[in-house]
C-alpha cells in the first residue's frame, strides 16, 4: 500500500497524525508555537476532512477541562498547548492523570517567563513531569506524526490509560519544513481500532468517575497510577514494534542508542538537539574518536534499564539539558545521575546546561562537549559536574 510524502512543518505534520487518528473531540486553545497544528485542524473539520467536534475554548485550562469532559465518556481527545499555556494547565493535568483519562495533548517546547520569550526550551514539560503524565519527545516531523497515531494506541491500552505528552521543540521542529511519509487512512485504521473502554460514564452502565478519597485509600490509587506508568513500558516498545512491522519505521522504544557499541564517550539528548549532535558524532567518528549518542525518547516512564545498561559500557556520559532546575541542576541530568547511581557506575559525568530561551547549540560547541568528556577520562578527577556553556557573564565558577 503507497502512502504520500509531502513537505510539510512539524506542527502539520502533528495535525495529519491527527486528523488520521480519528479524535471525537478536539478542544483548542492557540498559543505560539503549536498554533499552526490547531489551524489546520480546524481546517480539516470544515472541509470535511475530519470527523470530530471542534471546541474553541477560552484558555489552556479549559482546553484541558473539555477533553477530560469528553473522554470521560468515551471519547478519544486532542488539544495541544506550549509553555505558559502548559502551566496554566497545571492544574488540570493532575486531574487528567488521575482520572486515567487517555488524552493525547501536543507541547510546542517553549522557554517559560521572566523573561518573557516566545523561543524554545524544554523547562515547560520538564517542570511537570510529576505530573502523572507519559512524556515522550521526538527529533523531527516525520516522528511527531507516527508518534501521535502510537500515542493512543499507548494511552488507550487497558494496562496504560494515562494520558500522553508529545513533545516538539518549538520552531526548530514546529516550523521548520521537510519531507515527511503520510500514510494511508486505511493502514492507520488497522494499526489504530477503533477507541471503546468500559471505563466510562453511561446511561446503561452509571459510575462515578471524579471521586473523592479518603486517607485510608489515596495511597492505593496513586500507587496503582505509578503501576500502570511502569506497566506503559512494555506497551511503548510493543507498540513501537507493531507500528514499526506496519509502517516500516521503528524508533527503537525507550531509548535510542547511536554508535554507542563500542563507544568511550556518550552524549544523552532529548528531542531535536540529538540531529545536530548526530552529524558532530559522524565528524568525529571519522576521525577515529569513539563517540556515541543516547537519544532519551521517553522522560516518563524513565528509561531507567537501557541507561544502567549503557553505564556499563563507556567511560564517559554528558548530558545536554535545555532547562534547569535553580539551585541544582539540569532535569535530564538529574534523572540520568539517579540511574547512574543505581548502577555503581564509575563513568565521569558532565551536565551541559545551553539552549535556553532559543539559543542555538552550535556544532563547535557540541565537540567541545565530547572533548571535555575525553578531557575528564584522562584527569581522571571530576571537575565541575554542572557547566552553563557558553555563557556571556563573567563568573567566578
Amino acid at each position: 500500500m503507497e502512502t504520500k510524502r509531502i513537505f510539510i512543518s512539524g506542527d502539520e505534520a502533528v495535525a495529519h497524525g491527527v486528523r488520521l487518528s480519528r479524535p471525537h473531540v478536539i478542544a483548542a486553545y492557540p498559543i505560539t508555537p503549536q498554533t499552526i497544528t490547531v489551524e489546520r485542524l480546524s481546517e480539516m473539520v470544515e472541509n470535511g476532512e475530519l470527523d470530530a467536534e471542534y471546541m474553541h475554548v477560552e484558555s489552556e485550562h479549559s482546553a484541558l477541562s473539555a477533553t477530560m469532559g469528553a473522554s470521560s465518556v468515551g471519547a478519544r481527545t486532542f488539544t495541544a498547548t506550549s509553555s505558559q499555556g502548559l502551566l496554566y494547565m497545571a492544574e488540570a493535568m493532575h486531574y487528567a492523570s488521575g482520572g486515567r483519562y487517555p488524552i493525547v495533548m501536543m507541547n510546542a517546547n517553549r522557554s517559560v517567563a521572566l523573561p518573557w520569550s516566545i523561543y524554545g526550551d524544554q523547562r515547560d514539560s520538564l517542570s511537570l513531569l510529576d505530573s502523572g503524565w507519559i512524556q515522550v519527545y521526538v527529533e523531527d516531523a516525520q516522528e511527531a506524526l507516527d508518534m501521535v497515531i502510537q500515542a493512543y494506541k499507548i494511552a488507550e491500552n487497558a494496562k496504560v490509560l494515562t494520558p500522553i505528552m508529545v513533545n516538539l521543540d518549538g520552531f526548530i521542529l514546529t516550523h521548520t519544513y521537510e519531507m515527511v511519509d503520510i500514510p494511508e487512512q486505511e493502514m492507520v485504521d488497522k494499526f489504530l481500532p477503533k477507541f471503546d473502554t468500559p471505563n466510562k460514564m453511561s446511561f446503561e452502565n452509571p459510575k462515578n468517575m471524579g471521586f473523592s478519597s479518603q486517607p485510608c485509600d489515596n495511597t492505593e490509587f496513586k500507587y496503582q497510577q505509578n503501576k500502570a506508568m511502569f506497566d506503559s513500558i512494555e506497551v511503548i516498545k510493543k507498540t513501537d514494534k507493531e507500528f514499526g512491522d506496519m509502517f516500516g519505521r521503528y524508533y527503537n522504544g525507550m531509548v535510542e542508542e547511536i554508535m554507542c557499541d563500542d563507544a568511550d564517550v556518550v552524549i544523552v539528548t532529548l528531542g531535536s538537539i540529538t540531529g545536530t549532535v548526530r552529524v558532530v558524532a559522524e565528524q568525529l567518528r571519522a576521525k577515529g574518536q569513539k563517540v556515541g549518542i543516547l537519544k532519551i525518547r521517553y522522560m516518563r516512564p524513565f528509561p531507567e534499564k537501557e541507561i544502567m545498561e549503557l553505564s556499563r559500557k563507556v567511560k564517559a556520559i554528558g548530558v545536554i539539558d535545555k532547562d534547569i532546575s535553580f539551585g541544582y541542576e539540569g532535569t535530564i541530568f538529574t534523572n540520568v545521575n539517579s540511574a547512574l547511581s543505581k548502577a555503581n557506575a564509575s563513568v565521569f559525568k558532565k551536565n551541559f546546561i545551553g539552549g535556553l530561551g532559543g539559543r542555538d547549540i552550535t556544532k563547535a560547541e557540541i565537540e567541545q562537549m565530547y572533548n571535555d568528556l575525553f578531557a575528564g577520562i584522562s584527569s581522571n578527577q571530576q571537575q565541575k559536574t554542572v557547566e552553563f556553556f557558553n555563557l556571556k557573564v563573567e563568573t567566578n565558577d
